[in-house]
């Protein structure tokens, strides 16, 4: 199990209670702030989507949501260059620009987000932000209307109508027909786009974590870290253990945890003074794992 994805699911959880009938509490709040700055692309995606709608730990600033939406973007986050590119049609914490735009929703379409290929395709066909091209457009709608969006099989069963290509037209309008015409992205699709993953735990019992964290599992050793660093997750607030959890899973090969320390020292949080040069060790350590 991937540990990035282990940990983004309790994000995402935290995330959806906060989007539902639990606020995010502070200490979580904190969790995801603190995962985030260390490079998280899916923590970084998470407050983007807090910052642009506003809760009760984020301000609304959609200034603020471009910029995390555009650090996680440029590490390959395909739901954030998506989301990237509608924030730069709509003039939304960044100035209206449709060719970064169709930049951006190029770089998710690639990497296989619908919604961006649906996206991308009507721009081809309207010509908005790029050269109109009706077999780009084709291209692109066809990825995605395979894919199973059905606006995209909508259009492109409207698009071999003009064709004159009665076979094909009717095909994709029967099959966007018959999805009701109504959906964009579920809830489960949502998920996927960001990079989690349903099957993984989402939560695991305190005690479940305490006792993989002592037989070794990295993961766990970091959960806990970040669970004792921020007070969450029913941990009492604890500098000392979880700095001695960072330091375990660390150094036995886990990135995040390395990226964790290596913000910790550099800034001087949880208790220990500004080390620079302890800082760029785990820096350097956690780039040579990441290759």
């Amino acid at each position: 199990m991937h540990p990035r994805k282990t940990f983004l699911s309790i994000v995402f959880m935290v995330a959806f209670m906060a989007s539902t009938a639990h606020a995010m509490t502070q200490e979580e709040a904190t969790m995801v702030a603190n995962a985030a700055q260390r490079g998280s692309d899916g923590a970084q995606v998470l407050l983007a989507v807090m910052y642009l709608h506003g809760d009760a730990t984020h301000a609304k600033n959609e200034a603020l949501a471009a910029n995390w939406f555009e650090k996680a973007a440029e590490q390959g986050n395909a739901y954030a260059q998506k989301m990237l590119g509608d924030l730069y049609e709509q003039g939304r914490g960044v100035p209206k620009n449709l060719k970064l735009s169709a930049d951006w929703r190029e770089k998710s379409a690639n990497r296989g987000n619908t919604e961006a290929q649906l996206m991308l395709g009507k721009m081809y066909l309207n010509g908005s932000g790029v050269n109109r091209d009706q077999d780009k457009a084709e291209g692109w709608l066809n990825r995605a209307a395979v894919a199973g969006n059905s606006e995209a099989q909508f259009l492109l069963g409207k698009l071999y109508h003009e064709q004159k290509n009665p076979g094909m037209a009717g095909n994709w309008l029967a099959r966007s027909a018959a999805q009701g015409y109504e959906d964009a992205i579920k809830f489960l699709h949502f998920m996927e786009d960001i990079g989690f993953h349903t099957e993984e735990s989402l939560h695991q019992q305190p005690a479940d974590l305490h006792k993989l964290a002592a037989d070794g599992d990295l993961e766990a050793q970091y959960q806990l870290a970040i669970r004792y660093e921020s007070g969450a997750y029913g941990e009492k607030l604890d500098y000392r253990q979880a700095l001695h959890w960072f330091n375990l899973a660390a150094n036995g090969g886990h990135v995040m945890a390395m990226k964790s320390l290596a913000h910790i020292h550099e800034m001087g949080l949880d208790g220990v003074p500004p080390d620079a040069e302890t800082a760029a060790y785990w820096r350097k350590k956690a780039a040579e794992h990441a290759r």
